[in-house]
């Protein structure tokens, strides 16, 4: 994609942290440190169960002293309700913001310079005229920017720099390329680890930050290398596998299928199995289709 675009995230929801305990509150909880959200940065991050297994992800800003969390839309409600069980007495107020704020994904070369960021690392955060803000995503290897824009404002920020409505399917292709995965539709609730979903490489998880929920199985994971089953990119050879569909290695499971669109696919797979079959070039299978790595070369 070389045209700028912007797609809306209508998948996505807005929840507000607000009081004056609210920086403590959520430092004490998610999985990343949310300290440089007040230094003008956009944070990811994940709030997890005690055992360290996946809850929700979301995007962290700062706006006016307050905190707006980027999140699903559909669990929105729970999430607030899993942060509002850790309130207790502190001064923190949850609330739903989604009416107040749009969700923007902009992508396309030279988005970054459009706002003044291309010098800027990931999260590295701008406010827009007329209101809202916009950010490099904090994720590396995603591309493109995220923004937060008044919902009352429409689509005039966008529109007046000249930025033309792209669709989901472009947001889709980008991240799978860029393999990254899309919360709950790839990560299982209560299941999966951050370390499994690559959250390091990503910039979903501090390990100098000190205590949060879920701290210690996901330090522990990585510091004794306990990873076994890594989410992959792959390319797919006939008709995309449904989600869930297991990827087979010479009538081995090693692994299954998440999210995709056309002839790409993300898969949650065992490093043993995988690399087995990659050294002894025995393909890998799901449904009746053909998984391979390399975009060029079959598997």
């Amino acid at each position: 994609m070389t045209d700028i675009c912007y797609i809306e995230m209508e998948d996505r929801g807005v929840l507000g942290v607000a009081g004056g305990d609210a920086a403590e509150f959520l430092q004490g909880l998610v999985s990343n440190d949310i300290v440089p959200t007040g230094e003008g940065r956009a944070v990811y991050a994940a709030l997890l169960t005690p055992q360290g297994k996946y809850l929700h992800d979301f995007m962290i800003v700062s706006e006016a002293g307050d905190f707006l969390l980027d999140c699903e839309s559909a669990r929105l409600m729970d999430l607030g309700q899993r942060l509002g069980a850790y309130r207790l007495r502190a001064d923190v107020e949850l609330l739903d913001a989604t009416e107040d704020w749009r969700v923007m994904a902009v992508l396309g070369e030279g988005a970054a310079a459009q706002f003044g960021l291309s010098e800027a690392g990931p999260g590295a955060l701008a406010p827009l005229e007329g209101g809202g803000l916009i950010y490099r995503d904090p994720r590396p290897q995603m591309p493109g920017l995220r923004a937060l824009l008044p919902r009352d404002a429409g689509f005039a920020q966008m529109e007046a720099a000249g930025i033309s409505a792209g669709s989901a399917a472009d947001y889709e292709r980008a991240r799978i390329a860029a393999g990254v995965p899309d919360g709950s539709r790839d990560m299982t609730i209560g299941k999966a680890t951050l370390m499994e979903f690559g959250f390091e490489a990503l910039n979903g998880v501090d390990f100098d930050k000190g205590c949060y929920v879920g701290q210690e199985l996901t330090a522990r994971t990585k510091y004794r290398g306990l990873v076994r089953r890594r989410l992959q990119r792959v390319f797919v050879d006939g008709a995309l596998p449904p989600p869930g569909t297991p990827v087979m290695a010479d009538g081995k499971e090693a692994g299954e299928i998440c999210s995709g669109l056309e002839d790409q696919a993300l898969a949650l797979l065992r490093l043993d199995r995988s690399a087995e079959a990659e050294a002894a070039g025995i393909p890998l299978t799901a449904g009746e289709a053909t998984l391979r790595f390399s975009e060029n070369n079959p598997a």
